[in-house]
């Protein structure tokens, strides 16, 4: 059983409790300890008068002070509104080349567009829009999809090989994966289009692709691998490569037919912020 007794060693009452020997000393707790503690009670006593703090079954109590944070954005909301209105109001009406053949304007739409695109783009696309392996870069001026300021309006407001009806579509088979070549030819298709690419290739491996490349490959990427982009088909003469340039990511692609996909973008922004977000990338990340 416990027993209250003092320590030998300190003098100090002992709260009775004992485990393997060991006794616990019943020690005051220190002042200042204390002093928080008790400082930290009144605190919350206050805060729960003048603030919104316990909820209720239909609501909640709102303080003496009345604040709510809702309605401080609700607030903040409308005054960001009033200063965007004019603007909002003239992007909504004018047409893409409007926006780019006024300064004013185009500003706005630049401040707009930047904004959305670090908050839902750069994920993916990176902060400066360098991309990453499996995502365009739309720093450079290599556009599957086409570069003009209509062409990335569109990519954005419909995405890629999503269910809107107007999404662009394309379709990269996977030749080893559904076993439409063997991998002796892929083998030496991925040497032919390493030497698309003017880099040094097995010019024996990539005589023997030449037919399978003309049969297989040249309905999308034309007969000299300049890609289409009406097809969404890659240029595979230059140096540029979505899912790496190492003879093990362009074996990977042949093989499987790895294809991304981007969200439809109307589903979620209203026309404006789409002029916006189209204008930011054709003027700060290489449109054509």
């Amino acid at each position: 059983m416990s027993q209250r007794e003092s320590d030998e060693v300190t003098g100090v009452e002992t709260t009775g409790h004992e485990w393997d020997g060991i006794k616990e000393l019943n020690n005051p707790l220190p002042r200042w300890w204390l002093w928080v503690l008790w400082l930290t009670v009144a605190w919350a006593v206050v805060y729960w008068v003048l603030m919104p703090a316990w909820p209720g079954i239909s609501g909640h109590t709102t303080g003496v002070l009345g604040q709510s944070d809702r309605a401080d954005v609700a607030r903040q909301l409308a005054a960001l509104e009033e200063v965007r209105g004019e603007g909002a109001v003239r992007l909504k009406t004018a047409s893409l080349q409007q926006i780019e053949q006024d300064p004013e304007l185009q500003a706005y739409a630049l401040a707009v567009g930047q904004s959305v695109f670090g908050d839902n783009c750069a994920t993916c696309h990176g902060v400066g829009g360098t991309g990453a392996k499996g995502y365009p870069n739309l720093r450079d001026d290599v556009w599957l999809w086409g570069g003009s300021l209509e062409d990335i309006h569109h990519t954005i407001r419909a995405g890629v090989r999503t269910d809107q009806p107007d999404a662009r579509t394309s379709q990269m088979p996977a030749f080893g994966r559904d076993q439409l070549l063997s991998a002796a030819q892929i083998a030496d298709l991925t040497e032919y289009v390493v030497a698309l690419s003017g880099r040094k290739a097995d010019a024996a491996a990539a005589g023997r692709a030449a037919p399978v490349f003309a049969e297989q490959c040249a309905a999308c990427h034309g007969p000299a691998g300049k890609g289409d982009v009406s097809k969404g088909a890659p240029d595979l003469t230059d140096g540029e490569w979505l899912y790496g340039d190492e003879r093990d990511d362009i074996r990977g692609q042949i093989a499987n037919g790895r294809n991304g996909v981007m969200p439809t973008w109307e589903a979620r922004f209203d026309p404006e912020t789409l002029k916006a977000l189209a204008v930011y990338i054709h003027a700060n990340a290489g449109g054509q």
